[in-house]
């Protein structure tokens, strides 16, 4: 796990000092890499590629970068990690009559020579890892970027004024370049103000974006000579909804090919060997143990493969009980008998870390549990790991989000009725007693309600119900974002699935865990998001995902069958809690003051990305206890602070 960056100068741009640009960027990425550092430049072509590095496989100065092919041909810089490449040397091997000669026993090395032996788009395909890489191509003069799969490692890329093109892990490194000012950018804005995150190919700055997930780009010599404006278009190599498609379009064909039975045991192997691989290192590695079903999941192959005990970790809330399931990561720890540590989270620590987390989140970032997840890498960092699992993929491929369940089952249920008709539902909603609802009466039943009258108004759509549950600032009359797309699908929840799998995993949650253990030089890996789980997972049926028992729908069956095999189901089966954080009480308390300032409506208005009348109702309502507004307001602080740091 490593950060990249680089910088192509438009007609060797005089007066810029290309190796100590490089090398300013790159030092901006130090967190990200802390054990090595590199440069290589051309200046006669103006191209720089800087890389720093955590070392993961071979520790040795063998696996420095920026790294060339054997032939010369190539120079790459490359942040990741390829989980099969001990296998794709073999292949190479007998590629090339075992002629090969190998320098050292890192995953570049195997990478660059998969890509001079297969070609490119090939060794990508062979490749099972997560990956951000940037190829300087000496022969052609070509730089190409490419991403993995899924989008667990970032690349921005784009134009510097009119500097050149630059590319780095994160936005941080290019703001290093002493001519950027790159202004800020309305569409990515308006993203943000209604999805709390900055979805691919959009940045915060003109001129800049996101290489989506499995796409590649191409970037020529000489082609900005007269339009340096335009930017070329980014390729996919990988296209997720075509794979999921395929996969269930195979399943409807071949229904009597294999027993139900089977294709779990064959989704348990596919598991056990994803940990394997995952689980190789030169560096001492653990696991994150919520005690919910995917990361228990994970803590248990990877105690199941190991001899000795494996470290895991959670977080505990000791000061808010409503929020502290600590004591079911705590069991289900002592019964897989893993070497065990309880994070403690009070105010105290979130007030420290939550001034800076502009810095660690270079761009306007809202998932509130960034805060946990970010405290949760340091401890693992400080407790000696470098490398952890998560599980983090699961509940897009099996269906564990409260939304793959009731959004369809909105849609069937009331879609179907006159607009008239739905808001007197919608009014009965809003006040109708919280119980009669099945809503706890604390604040965060404010949430609940509104979010269940926004859907019953959008319920005849089901891409603008799926969008109303992902606005994180709806009201009840809807949705004021872009209107997703689903992707086609066997079923409605699967089709919200696999939306959720192509955005809201890679542009949330694998933003939050990268950024939060990157910030520490902590190497996160997600063993449900190997391809070979996920096209096992695309061919189950539905009912093995989202089955019902006893009148309720419930997610994730297949991985609660599989965890079974290791622990007594009283341990896991409970209803799915997420990664809650008491961030709403602590912000009328501890966090106050500094909620405050940002909320000012003055500071509101200045900044301009959102209302202030509506802001502080929301805020003064948040502030007498009887509403719990954090997921409105969380996305208005982090502007705000973002703001302040950066603009």
């Amino acid at each position: 796990m490593c950060g990249i960056t680089g910088l192509w100068l438009f007609n060797q741009n005089q007066g810029t000092d290309l190796k100590e640009t490089v090398r300013k960027m790159t030092e901006a990425l130090s967190h990200r890499g802390p054990d090595d550092s590199g440069v290589w430049v051309d200046e006669s072509l103006g191209i720089g590629l800087g890389h720093r590095r955590l070392s993961i496989m071979d520790l040795s100065h063998a696996g420095h970068q920026p790294m060339a092919s054997q032939s010369r041909r190539f120079i790459i810089v490359f942040n990741g990690e390829i989980y099969n490449h001990i296998e794709l040397r073999s292949q190479i091997e007998v590629k090339l009559e075992g002629k090969k000669q190998w320098i050292g026993n890192s995953d570049t090395e195997t990478l660059l020579a998969s890509i001079e032996v297969f070609g490119l788009k090939e060794a990508l395909k062979l490749s099972k890892g997560m990956f951000a890489f940037a190829l300087w191509d000496r022969e052609n003069k070509n730089l190409l970027l490419a991403r993995d799969r899924f989008g667990e490692k970032p690349i921005y890329w784009g134009l510097l004024n009119d500097l050149g093109i630059a590319f780095s892990s994160e936005i941080s490194a290019l703001r290093r370049v002493n001519s950027f000012s790159n202004p800020l950018d309305e569409d990515a804005i308006k993203s943000y103000m209604h999805l709390g995150y900055i979805p691919a190919p959009q940045c915060i700055y003109k001129g800049l974006k996101q290489l989506p997930p499995g796409h590649i780009v191409e970037i020529k010599a000489n082609s900005y000579d007269n339009a340096p404006e335009i930017l070329p278009k980014p390729i996919a190599w990988w296209e997720t909804s075509i794979e999921a498609f395929n996969q269930q379009i195979y399943l409807k064909k071949n229904k009597a090919s294999s027993p139900l039975e089977h294709k779990i045991k064959s989704l348990k192997e596919l598991l056990q060997e994803a940990v394997r691989l995952q689980s190789i290192s030169d560096v001492p590695i653990g696991c994150f143990l919520s005690g919910g079903i995917d990361s228990s999941l994970i803590t248990a192959l990877l105690q199941e493969s190991n001899s000795t005990k494996v470290r895991s970790l959670t977080i505990s809330f000791p000061d808010e009980p409503k929020f502290n399931e600590a004591s079911y990561a705590n069991s289900i720890a002592n019964y897989l008998g893993t070497n065990h540590t309880e994070i403690p989270l009070t105010s105290k620590d979130a007030q420290s870390l939550i001034p800076s987390l502009p810095n660690i989140y270079s761009e306007p970032f809202a998932d509130s549990s960034q805060v946990p997840t970010h405290l949760l890498c340091r401890e693992a960092r400080q407790s000696g790991l470098t490398v952890a699992l998560t599980g983090d993929g699961a509940d897009e491929l099996f269906g564990g989000y409260n939304r793959h369940r009731l959004a369809p089952l909105i849609h069937r249920r009331i879609g179907f009725l006159a607009p008239p008709f739905r808001r007197v539902l919608q009014t009965a909603i809003e006040h109708a007693p919280f119980k009669l609802l099945g809503i706890s009466s604390d604040g965060l039943a404010q949430q609940k309600r509104q979010k269940l009258s926004a859907a019953i108004g959008a319920a005849n759509s089901l891409e603008a119900l799926h969008t109303v549950l992902l606005d994180s600032m709806p009201s009840e009359k809807g949705s004021k974002g872009t209107m997703s797309h689903l992707p086609n699908a066997g079923s409605p929840e699967e089709q919200i699935m696999l939306a959720d799998l192509i955005n809201y995993l890679p542009f949330d949650i694998l933003v939050k865990v990268d950024r939060a253990a990157m910030a520490v030089g902590l190497e996160t890996r997600a063993p449900f998001l190997d391809p070979m789980v996920a096209k096992a997972a695309w061919g189950l049926p539905l009912a093995c995902k989202i089955y019902k028992k006893n009148g309720k729908t419930i997610g994730k069956w297949a991985l609660k069958e599989l965890l079974k095999d290791y622990l007594p189901k009283e341990l896991f089966e409970r209803p799915k809690a997420g990664f809650a954080m008491p961030i709403g009480s602590w912000l009328r308390g501890p966090l106050k003051d500094w909620a405050n300032d940002l909320l000012n409506p003055t500071i509101v208005k200045r900044n301009g990305w959102f209302d202030p009348s509506e802001i502080n109702l929301l805020w003064e309502q948040h502030l007498s206890e009887n509403y719990d507004h954090i997921n409105r307001l969380w996305p208005v602080l982090m502007a705000h602070a973002w703001l302040e740091r950066w603009e």
